[in-house]
């Protein structure tokens, strides 16, 4: 059971992950002929290719992969319950639960996004095509906590000062959302 249980948890984090790239891809503008981000798109398009024409854009966000990444966790959450002997346990909470999933999953995807660029900062000659899609990824978060928090001695603080708030982001979502989902 706890095998199958980590195959399940890994398999759709890891997608999950790939479809959240997509989305924080497209907000961020960044290179799409990079071949990190073609990985992506092609990993992505069986599904969200045909779902687009049903779901329209809202401005500059992509609602189709949204809701893809919404449903995946969704999914997930479903086979976690068929595989514990909870069959189609599907409640109204895990709905929102699964919104709440999603939201996490972002947070820690861009926490190992910053941890791999800082990584990568060290050890790479600056060619790497990963380090450059990594790159354009986080300066969109990083640079305004730059501008409030300059480099020291040039260390550039600005991630520490992300995990730090994605930290507080993450304990907040856990108070606020522990006492909701046991009530349910």
């Amino acid at each position: 059971m706890n095998a199958m249980t980590f195959l399940i948890n890994t398999a759709f984090d890891l997608y999950i992950m790939v479809v959240l790239l997509r989305i924080w891809l497209q907000w961020s503008r960044a290179d799409f002929y990079n071949p990190f981000s073609q990985f992506v798109v092609k990993a992505t398009q069986p599904v969200v290719g045909p779902l687009r024409r049903m779901v329209p854009a809202l401005g500059g966000l992509d609602l189709a992969t949204v809701l893809f990444a919404y449903l995946l966790m969704v999914a997930k959450f479903v086979a976690l319950d068929l595989v514990a002997g909870n069959p189609l346990a599907m409640s109204s909470g895990m709905f929102l639960f699964s919104a709440i999933a999603l939201l996490k999953a972002a947070g820690k995807l861009l926490f190992w996004v910053l941890i791999l660029r800082a990584i990568l900062s060290w050890v790479s000659q600056g060619n790497n095509p990963v380090e450059q899609v990594f790159h354009q990824l986080t300066e969109p978060v990083c640079a305004p906590v730059r501008r409030i928090l300059p480099p020291i001695g040039g260390l550039d603080l600005s991630i520490l000062v992300i995990f730090i708030g994605l930290q507080f982001i993450n304990m907040l979502i856990g108070d606020m959302v522990g006492p909701v989902w046991y009530a349910l």
